[in-house]
């Protein structure tokens, strides 16, 4: 096999309110807009070098339309398609142009009921820096000026079901996962990662086809706390935060989009290895592995209940 996966490519989520959103997310979060239909909206962070890393969708409700993993080469996508096919799924092939700006790829879904789909290449659109002796960071970012998405994190009946999916069919590795007791072995929730960071993609217990949230990435602890800021100042609902992980040490603010949809913006964390042991976490103490400052039971209750 090639290198297979590379990252997460783009998230598609379902927005109630078009305007209300790409206000939230451009003039809130610092998205670069690259484009727009009657009923979508394409964005890109200015670290992000290809067309769109988030689609906004018209929709009569909240949630998450799709996500799609970009994959190093067609050769690496044609192997994960026989993997898929062994593994049980139904594979849709997708051609090019039916993802605005992006080549052929393969949908299917997850035992979860989430829609996944993996593609090669997304129209090059460039930073917004040059790529010639560039600055830190580029002049007129606005709000958060997030850089880019980082992962995202969905729900299922059976986590380990889609746990073993994306591991066996599609060559995930896991950095943490969530058990009964030191002994057990069988994930209650994972945190999987193809790239460098502790996930690319998360997966804990509740109702299939949900989304938890998805995050963007902020290069220091200070950003996090403008972050705070903006969101204050622009009276974006905070869910927690500023907060921090137990489990992939990130540091964090939880809040919600105008649509409900929850998004995060995370920092902090560790560089994730394929070859790294896997971090057990005790369901007696999953509360501190959730947010570590402040582990009371009834707030993770709420926390993880509530999804689009």
């Amino acid at each position: 096999m090639g290198e297979g996966i590379m990252r997460l490519g783009f998230v598609s989520v379902n927005v109630t309110d078009l305007e209300a959103a790409r206000k939230h997310y451009v003039e809130v979060m610092g998205m670069q807009m690259t484009d727009r239909t009657e009923n979508e909206i394409y964005l890109k962070g200015w670290d992000e070098y290809d067309h769109h890393s988030i689609v906004l969708r018209q929709s009569n409700r909240a949630g998450l339309d799709k996500m799609a993993f970009k994959v190093h080469t067609y050769e690496d996508m044609e192997q994960l398609e026989k993997q898929l096919q062994q593994y049980g799924a139904s594979v849709q092939r997708v051609s090019k142009g039916e993802n605005h700006k992006v080549g052929e790829g393969l949908r299917f879904r997850l035992p979860s009921g989430h829609t996944m789909e993996l593609f090669v290449e997304m129209e090059y659109k460039g930073k917004a820096l040059p790529q010639v002796n560039p600055a830190p960071w580029p002049e007129g970012l606005i709000g958060v000026g997030a850089p880019r998405i980082d992962h995202l994190l969905i729900t299922a009946e059976r986590p380990h079901e889609t746990v073993d999916f994306l591991m066996k069919a599609l060559n995930f590795y896991m950095s943490e996962k969530v058990v009964e007791n030191e002994r057990s072995e069988t994930p209650i929730a994972a945190w999987l990662f193809r790239s460098y960071t502790p996930h690319d993609i998360a997966i804990i217990p509740g109702k299939d086809e949900k989304l938890h949230h998805f995050a963007f990435w902020l290069d220091e602890f200070n950003e996090l706390r403008k972050a705070g800021d903006v969101f204050s100042k622009h009276d974006v609902p905070i869910d927690v935060g500023i907060e921090r992980h137990g489990i992939t040490r990130g540091q964090t603010i939880y809040y919600f989009d105008p649509s409900g949809n929850r998004n995060e913006v995370f920092t902090g964390g560790y560089i994730a290895y394929p070859d790294m042991p896997v971090v057990k976490w005790t369901v007696d103490q999953l509360a501190r592995g959730i947010f570590y400052f402040n582990h009371r039971q009834e707030w993770i209750e709420g926390f993880t209940g509530v999804t689009t």
